[in-house]
């Protein structure tokens, strides 16, 4: 990895050796990949540095050093280009709703005896990705009641108050004690919440426990989630907690040919 793609992520409190044994002991991460793309076609098999996007994304995440990292993806040439660079792949129904519902058919192809105990769902165009972001999230479960752990940054940019392109996390976190994480209730494509204090830019990086990912793609669209087109609004409807830890980046998602070739300046360098 690049030292351009090095970046401050912050841990949750108790991160790292002190958490191994709270922690879930068989995690594996699993990445999402289709080729429709409206503004990128094939995005998945995008060259950078004379490799597919996707080997990027898997390379990222054998970076995190979590164990296992399979690509669930739709698709017969993507499976071909992740094994012909050394990763595992595994082809699912090219219909399937959501990257969500596409990881779970993976995992269980793959493990159906249920030995990997929680998922980390990275998104399959994010090439620049900082690892340890990955490990954030994981660390997330290291509290026995979260069911689901995600990322956010502090919106810097004014124009992004109000972009319903960008999705706001509003979670119970205490800033003016230095709180750098805590727990989600509500995601919005709306300005939220009023009042003074930081907004965050929630990043669509998803680590679940398996019965959380279970009970999530099993149940059908909340009411909510439709009206904002978000997914995740989904599991707060079930009751599901979510936890928010806050970092001091949000990744390049590839969904333009201007962002890719941000990625292959960025993986260049």
């Amino acid at each position: 990895m690049t030292e351009a793609l090095k970046t401050n992520a912050d841990t949750p409190a108790a991160a790292g050796a002190q958490n191994a044994v709270s922690l879930p002991q068989n995690p594996i991460v699993m990445i999402p990949a289709r080729m429709a793309s409206s503004r990128l076609p094939e995005k998945p098999l995008a060259d950078i540095g004379g490799l597919p996007m996707i080997v990027h994304v898997m390379q990222r995440a054998e970076e995190a050093k979590l164990g296992r990292v399979v690509v669930a993806c739709a698709e017969s040439e993507i499976k071909t280009a992740v094994e012909a660079a050394g990763g595992e792949a595994v082809l699912t129904d090219p219909n399937l709703p959501s990257g969500s519902d596409r990881i779970l058919q993976a995992l269980n192809q793959i493990d159906p005896a249920g030995a990997h105990d929680s998922i980390i769902n990275v998104q399959g165009d994010l090439p620049t990705i900082d690892p340890q972001l990955i490990r954030t999230a994981f660390e997330l479960l290291v509290n026995p009641d979260t069911d689901i752990g995600t990322l956010a940054a502090v919106i810097t940019q004014e124009a992004e108050k109000t972009n319903p392109n960008v999705v706001k996390a509003i979670a119970e976190i205490d800033f003016d004690k230095g709180a750098r994480e805590g727990r989600a209730l509500y995601f919005s494509r709306t300005a939220a919440p009023a009042g003074d204090g930081p907004l965050l830019h929630h990043i669509g990086l998803y680590t679940y426990r398996r019965a959380a990912l279970q009970r999530f793609v099993s149940a059908p669209p909340a009411t909510l989630e439709k009206r904002e087109r978000l997914e995740q609004l989904r599991a707060l409807a079930l009751g599901m907690r979510i936890d928010v830890a806050v970092v001091n980046t949000v990744p390049l998602g590839v969904d333009t040919p201007e962002d890719l070739e941000t990625a292959r300046k960025l993986l260049e360098a």
